[in-house]
């Protein structure tokens, strides 16, 4: 895919202020221009499908979709969109997850002056943007399972029912998770009892715990 000469930018953050600040970094650019906002993951995806959009900057931890799901849904419907993920989190498991979710670069908002735009300029080359954190964690975790033989375990829960334990965390009832993924109540109380089986757990307030033990929602 051919480069534009001028990339169009959905940022996506559920802070204002922070949003503000990256905006400026960006607009200051002559070859990059934000074209759209979103406050959560849904929306980010919704303007993302609706917009011309090259470029979705995601922040890993927002309300309804995290950035990570947002990532894979976007990937899924819209593959030319490009996305990288920001994050507060130097962590190998958000890194591996943002991998696995299909975006190109993940830049830690504690380094965002320097990196976003070297990260938006690679990610449109079709080039990975790893900060060195990252870099280590690749080399380490090849050289890992390299000498156990072993691969990296799956996620006990699919992508859907992720979905729905953030959804839970964040407080909302089986009716309101049912009209938000626009799927039936049925299904929801479906995915629910197979959340709690799969992780051994008894209810919401356990299921809240391991939300914010995995980064789905913010303590």
């Amino acid at each position: 895919m051919p480069t534009p000469l001028k990339t169009r930018v959905l940022l996506a953050d559920d802070h204002a202020v922070v949003r503000s600040g990256l905006r400026a970094v960006l607009d200051s650019e002559t070859d990059i221009e934000v074209v759209a906002e979103a406050t959560d993951g849904t929306e980010a995806v919704e303007k993302a499908l609706a917009s011309n959009v090259d470029l979705a900057i995601l922040d890993v931890s927002m309300p309804r979709l995290t950035g990570l799901q947002a990532a894979a849904e976007l990937v899924r419907r819209r593959p030319g969109v490009r996305v990288l993920i920001l994050s507060v989190h130097d962590s190998e498991q958000y890194f591996f997850e943002a991998l696995k979710a299909g975006a190109s670069g993940y830049v830690l908002k504690t380094a965002a002056n320097r990196d976003l735009v070297e990260a938006c300029r690679a990610s449109m080359r079709g080039e990975p943007f790893l900060y060195p954190g990252a870099v280590r964690a690749l080399i380490r975790d090849y050289l890992e399972r390299a000498r156990r033989g072993e691969a990296v375990p799956e996620d006990p829960l699919t992508p859907r029912e992720l979905q729905v334990v953030k959804l839970i965390a964040e407080g909302y009832t089986s009716d309101e998770i049912a009209s938000t993924l626009v799927i039936s109540k049925k299904t929801v109380d479906h995915h629910r009892a197979n959340i709690l089986d799969k992780l051994g757990m008894r209810n919401g307030a356990e299921l809240t715990r391991y939300a914010i033990r995995r980064g789905l929602v913010e303590p």
